[in-house]
């Protein structure tokens, strides 16, 4: 047997010594001989067992050859009647998972074990027979797995029943077959049978509804002694309540009283477990958690850590949905926060923030104040957050909270812990005004000793936006220029641009902003003299004191409204000539994938030949309309949509469509595909019926001449519909054709065709097809940007819906919007939400929305819906979209 890690002699190393140190495949194989000896030494053929499994643990490969003649002298050890090394040689068959040949030659060892009277020799055996067994064996020893099940030892029981909770995934059909053993074993007075037989018959019934109803209520009355197998059957009861409560709105909560009733058992993996599962039922009332919150307040001043770790976090997960009911528990955590336990401590303080008041703030930064040094980044970020959650619940208190996130920040710590306090600092900023000024300094102060490029350039960027609103904005031009000085080429940039938006918001500061933009035109990096040179002149370089234009405020503070990788592959694909580059021509909108393509598993490609690439494909789809001499006349094309497919995967015809949005038309483009090598279709045209589409007049179409097999081809049907009006509307399709039949010999097409029509899907135009996905690198100062006037708020009651977050993404995809800076993600367990989006509206009108989300206890949702655009008829609009979708 392996020997446990000793120490060497303390006055070499200290460190552990490992007995399996060194060791080789090849020796340990030689080593393995000693399993022919005719005299077997146990506790050497033991040892070598224990150098096979430490090597196939470690992932050491042996061969086909290595590994049979392993198990072959394995197999010679059922002579030994060693029972230490019998559960050795029991191990190592489990591990080498012999092939269905090898395992022939153990199978009678096994079986002969498996009848045995030494109930070791028989548990054993079961778990290796049924871990390399296959069917065909399987249906020859099911008799003695359902004896084994109703054993009187309760190892032996236990045995069989994990293998049948194994077998279950490979030979569910069998198993199936001893549920009246399994119902029997359920009532075992030995708690591990009790427990793996619970597990087994649930899985055995997990896709019968009533089946698992039926379980549960029987169980629940009182028939169920192990702790362990209590647990479970808790975590079923919820299962069976969630799903209940999806079917049925009213009435009771069934089962509520058992899990209560849990809450008074003697064993307290049962009470914690009851009193979680009260914690995590949807929709629960602060009557229901009441009983659950006392017990857990209660574990809080347990001696043991696990259960105090247990409940803090248990408390620290209901803090986010109802704070309120665990504000009772508050002194009890507040002992916490000096617990040896680092996670226990941390979860503490984390919960009271959550869970505090106003008048307890002071005092609970006092404490963790001490607390900081002892705990590592992971969990500082944690209490950043809290703290950053505080001081938007209480605004009033910012200052003592903004110092001491001030004072951390000066800490000792990593990137992800120090970017979490910039990020808070950051927020509370932009969310409490009175905090500005403050906080602008505590960042300018981090930045003289900031180790990070990245959070120097960040913080640099954040004031050229914040400083020169500010009451002196002189005061912060010092920490900036001491950048261009002390810093990397990377943060003198920035420290540039930061300082370039100083002087032309305060046109008071130009004179001095030009002389040290000046200094920097001999700067050493290329980037940064390159900077100076362009703020110069963008500025005024003779250093009068002038109003700066708004065109150059635009070009310093404006966000940038192409997508940056649109606009790399533009430069990319632009060809120097007399001809400059045109920003304009770069795309807007956000391709998430290529508008080429998309097939349909095992479908053929379906049509139009527009390169991949994101950029270039409305530029092809361009060129392509534009080739039509019926729809040359249609003007700059808006948008292209994604294609929508309209037959399904494997039939005679692929058609997929693309929408294409003019001003004034809309034009479909029918991407087809023939999959039939016997058949040749021409004069291939779809038939569009608009009668639910009303606003729409079919002005022109271009049938398909030709559609041979393999080979995509298009069709085309236009529609006028009012000039800027986002019309909606369901469109009936039809494929019309003549079909010819094809010689396979020789490929050619008969002279007499047959015509034929293929039923299509409907095809809908929606309002987002009138919207491009366009991003802003910046939304606050794009919003503020935006005329107030043109700004339409109100509020929509949108009725019972699953969740947050299948509300947010309904709402996006009505719209049709680009969501920004990550809004679109609504975190676990959240009651309310704020969603950024921002698009490009039909006649290139820019809009911006801001929705806020709120969710109740019976998962009715709120939304206060605030647009901005550069016309408010557009705004209107968008609040239309959102009333009748």
């Amino acid at each position: 047997m392996a020997q446990p890690l000793v120490k060497k002699d303390d006055d070499r190393d200290d460190e552990d010594y490992s007995p399996f140190l060194g060791i080789e495949k090849g020796a340990v194989l030689q080593e393995a001989r000693v399993f022919n000896d005719p005299q077997l030494d146990p506790r050497r053929c033991s040892q070598v067992i224990t150098k096979l499994l430490y090597l196939l643990n470690q992932g050491e490969a042996f061969t086909k050859v290595e590994a049979t003649e392993v198990f072959f002298a394995t197999t010679k050890l059922f002579q030994s009647r060693d029972i230490g090394l019998r559960r050795m040689v029991y191990v190592m068959i489990k591990e080498l998972s012999p092939s269905a040949d090898e395992v022939i030659i153990v199978t009678s060892s096994l079986m002969k074990d498996m009848t045995s009277k030494t109930d070791m020799y028989r548990a054993n055996a079961i778990r290796v027979l049924c871990r390399i067994t296959d069917g065909t064996l399987l249906t020859q020893i099911e008799r003695y797995l359902k004896q084994a099940i109703v054993d009187k030892n309760p190892v032996v029981a236990s045995a069989a029943l994990v293998s049948g909770i194994h077998l279950l995934q490979t030979n569910p059909e069998i198993v199936k077959r001893w549920s009246n053993e399994v119902q029997e074993a359920v009532q075992s007075r030995a708690a591990l049978v009790q427990f793996h037989a619970l597990a087994l018959l649930h899985q055995i019934r997990q896709n019968d509804r009533l089946a698992v109803n039926k379980l549960v209520s029987s169980l629940t009355r009182g028939s169920v002694r192990s702790p362990l197998a209590q647990c479970l059957l808790i975590r079923y009861t919820s299962q069976v309540i969630r799903e209940s409560a999806n079917n049925a709105q009213t009435g009771d909560r069934p089962f509520y009283d058992f899990l209560e009733g849990c809450l008074r058992h003697k064993a307290e993996m049962v009470i914690f477990e009851a009193a979680r599962a009260i914690t995590e039922l949807n929709g629960v009332t602060s009557r229901e958690l009441t009983p659950a919150i006392t017990v857990l307040q209660l574990f809080l001043s347990s001696s043991k850590p696990v259960l105090r770790f247990a409940a803090v976090r248990t408390l620290n997960k209901v803090a986010m949905t109802h704070p309120t009911a665990v504000t009772n528990c508050n002194i009890d955590m507040e002992s916490l926060i000096s617990d040896q336990n680092r996670s226990i401590a941390t979860l503490a303080i984390t919960t009271l923030l959550k869970t505090g008041n106003e008048s307890s703030v002071d005092r609970l930064m006092k404490q963790i104040t001490n607390f900081m040094s002892d705990i590592a980044d992971e969990f500082k970020i944690v209490v950043v957050d809290a703290i950053r959650s505080l001081c938007l619940k209480f605004p009033l208190k910012h200052r003592s909270l903004m110092n001491f996130l001030s004072n951390i920040l000066r800490e000792e710590g990593g990137f992800e812990y120090k970017k979490a306090i910039v990020d808070s600092i950051v927020i509370l900023i932009r969310d409490i005004p009175e905090a500005k000024e403050s906080g602008l300094l505590h960042l300018c102060e981090f930045i003289e000793d900031c180790e990070f490029t990245y959070l120097s350039t960040q913080i640099l960027h954040f004031l050229g936006i914040e400083g020169p609103k500010t009451s002196d904005p002189s005061k912060y031009i010092r920490y900036i220029y001491n950048r261009v000085h002390l810093e990397n080429a990377t943060v003198r940039a920035g420290a540039l641009s930061t300082l370039a938006k100083f002087g032309a918001m305060v046109d008071a500061l130009k004179p001095r902003i030009f002389v040290l933009l000046r200094r920097c035109l001999f700067d050493n990096d290329d980037e940064v003299r390159d900077r100076a040179t362009l703020y110069l002149n963008t500025l005024g370089g003779d250093g009068a004191v002038v109003q700066t234009g708004e065109d150059v405020k635009e070009f310093l503070f404006g966000s940038l409204d192409i997508p940056l990788v649109n606009l790399e592959n533009s430069l990319k694909n632009y060809e120097p000539s007399e001809e400059s580059f045109d920003i304009n021509s770069v795309p807007k909108e956000v391709k998430t994938k290529p508008l080429a393509e998309k097939k349909a598993p095992g479908k053929k490609p379906t049509g139009l030949g527009a390169p991949s690439g994101p950029p270039s494909t409305v530029d092809a789809y361009e060129k392509l309309l534009s080739s039509i001499p019926e729809f040359a006349n249609f003007g700059k094309l808006f948008k292209s949509s994604a294609p929508v497919e309209l037959t399904e995967a494997e039939t005679e015809y692929a058609v997929n469509v693309v929408k294409h949005i003019f001003d004034g038309h809309v034009v479909f483009q029918y991407n087809c595909t023939n999959t039939i090598p016997e058949q040749l279709l021409e004069n291939v045209t779809v038939i569009v019926d608009a009668s639910e589409a009303e606003e729409f007049a079919e002005v022109a179409s271009k049938p398909l001449r030709s559609l041979p097999y393999d080979s995509p081809g298009q069709t085309f049907m236009a529609f006028e519909k009012p000039e800027g009006v986002p019309a909606v509307g369901k469109f009936s399709n039809m494929l019309r054709f003549i079909v010819k039949e094809v010689d396979p010999s020789t490929g050619e097409a008969e002279d007499d065709g047959v015509e034929d029509e293929y039923q299509l899907e409907e095809l809908e135009v929606v309002a987002a097809d009138y919207m491009l996905k366009v991003g802003v690198s910046n939304f606050r100062n794009a919003w503020e940007s935006m005329d107030a006037d043109c700004e339409r708020v109100d509020e929509y009651g949108l009725g019972p819906r699953d969740s947050l977050t299948e509300t947010v993404n309904a709402v996006i995809n009505l719209l049709g919007m680009q969501p920004c800076e990550g809004t679109e993600v609504v975190p676990s367990n959240s009651r309310s939400h704020t969603c950024l989006l921002s698009g490009v509206y039909i006649g290139n009108v820019k809009v911006l929305v801001r929705m806020q989300f709120g969710i109740d206890g019976l998962k009715d949702v709120a939304m206060k819906l605030a647009v901005r655009s550069e016309d408010e008829a557009v705004s209107d609009t968008i609040h239309e979209i959102v009333a009748s979708g």
